[in-house]
């Protein structure tokens, strides 16, 4: 068998469980700027994240609708496209993925997810 045509990483989990696992580290990642999590992960999240900011890049009441319905949470799409949003200069590669040593219980490689610009949360007024 190939894997031709097959994206993403299922990461042992259910369809329902695997969607709802990334949008709770993308929200995270959004509100806090950088996380910490395993390699595999990072890089998942990165495709769907990358995504939402370009979306948000364009502004737009229809793209708002489209940030609260994928991220499940107002309050985040709010911040991500009333304030991150605007001070990303960039057109794409909004995100840097570090490498962080290995998790002691069982050795997987983790990661440091986190935006590439330099975000002030207070520049939106919120």
């Amino acid at each position: 068998m190939h894997r031709h045509g097959y994206k993403g990483r299922k990461f042992g989990r259910e369809t329902d469980q695997r969607r709802a696992l990334q949008r709770g580290l993308m929200r995270a990642l959004i509100e806090h700027q950088s996380i910490t999590t395993t390699l595999a992960r990072a890089k998942e999240i990165r495709r769907g994240t990358e995504k939402l900011v370009t979306i948000a890049k364009k502004g737009g009441l229809a793209n708002r609708r489209l940030l609260i319905s994928r991220l499940d949470d107002i309050k985040t799409a709010d911040l991500l496209m009333d304030v991150i949003a605007p001070q990303i200069k960039r057109d794409s590669g909004y995100l840097r993925i570090e490498r962080a040593g290995f998790r002691k219980g069982d050795n997987t490689e983790m990661a440091t997810i986190s935006f590439v610009d330099d975000i002030d949360l207070k520049k939106g007024g919120k």
